[in-house]
């Protein structure tokens, strides 16, 4: 190999290996982590999502059974939060299945989604996905349609939650 094309291979790695970086980096901001922890990031101000989620799930036939504010508990013992706030919802239709197959995953039923700005002041939506709670509670596969069925609903939802109409 001549300086020249060595040189060129060592920009090239060096290249790739940047665009790599960067392609891991921009995938984390929309993946899911290894706890099963799903987070995207919202086009909208926090309280806007949240009224735009607890819409898109009510629009789905699904209870909302609470939706609790941090940041105003926090507010109400004198400490500062930035807007954070969580809504819990589902129905007997799709849970009841999943607990019929492993009734510890009521734990985790209902399903929960949380809406928060972080210190940047970017708005991000996180919930878990219902396939690693399947999976964390060992369900077999006669629940998976049932899973998938959730998880496309939750991931719709979330989505029309966090883009701009």
């Amino acid at each position: 190999m001549t300086d020249g094309a060595g040189r060129w291979a060592a920009s090239r790695f060096v290249a790739m290996s940047v665009a790599m970086f960067v392609a891991i980096a921009l995938w984390g901001g929309f993946a899911m982590a290894a706890d099963g922890l799903i987070t995207m990031a919202s086009s909208l101000g926090a309280k806007e999502t949240m009224d735009r989620l607890e819409a898109e799930v009510k629009a789905k036939g699904l209870t909302v059974f609470a939706r609790i504010d941090h940041a105003a508990g926090a507010i109400e013992v004198g400490l500062p939060l930035r807007p954070t706030e969580v809504l819990i919802f589902g129905n007997a239709k799709g849970g009841t299945p999943l607990m019929q197959a492993n009734q510890a995953i009521g734990i985790d039923l209902p399903l929960k989604a949380l809406v928060f700005e972080d210190a940047a002041g970017k708005v991000w939506l996180s919930y878990n996905d219902p396939r690693w709670l399947a999976q964390r509670h060992g369900l077999g596969g006669a629940v998976g349609p049932a899973v998938n069925a959730m998880a496309a609903a939750l991931d719709a939802v979330a989505a029309k939650a966090t883009k701009s109409p």
